[in-house]
């Protein structure tokens, strides 16, 4: 049976070190143990790695060293990524300054994901988004994507 494929944004792996909100902090280190077990093929893009390094010190040594310990496939940002997410603007899913969130949409669509992981509540995992997204890769015949908040993961069944 094929795997489940996860795209995590970089709010995910951000809140492995985001002391102002423990418990987010908290359900996070428990979906990084499961995504450690190899249960899900997780997908991060090249705009992820480089969101980390914009980090200050310690935070972004501790954020790469929670990225040694899980197996991801690293995918790039390309003109086809730029095009979705320059749809996902002209659709009034998500504006202009979010251009960032919809390339990780966009990347998530092209590898495609299953799964958006996300703490980004505002601009990524609400209905207008999800339902403007949905509509986005049924016009285009891309297979379809949810996007949810990490703790998902942690309500499955063995």
């Amino acid at each position: 049976m094929k795997k489940v494929r996860v795209y995590l944004d970089t709010s995910v792996i951000s809140h492995l070190q985001q002391e102002d909100v423990p418990e987010k902090v908290e359900q996070t280190k428990k979906v990084w143990e499961i995504l450690q077990t190899g249960k899900y093929e997780i997908v991060i893009s090249d705009l992820v790695l480089a969101e980390i390094n914009e980090c200050r010190e310690p935070k972004r040594s501790m954020l790469k060293e929670y990225l040694s310990i899980i197996n991801y496939e690293k995918v790039g940002i390309t003109l086809e990524t730029e095009e979705i997410a320059n749809e996902i603007i002209a659709e009034g899913i998500l504006g202009a300054r979010s251009f960032d969130d919809c390339l990780h949409i966009a990347s998530a669509i092209l590898s495609d994901c299953n799964i958006i992981l996300s703490w980004n509540f505002k601009h990524m995992v609400n209905i207008d988004t999800i339902n403007g997204i949905r509509r986005i890769t049924f016009a285009k015949r891309y297979n379809n994507i949810d996007i949810y908040a990490p703790y998902v993961l942690l309500n499955e069944k063995d």
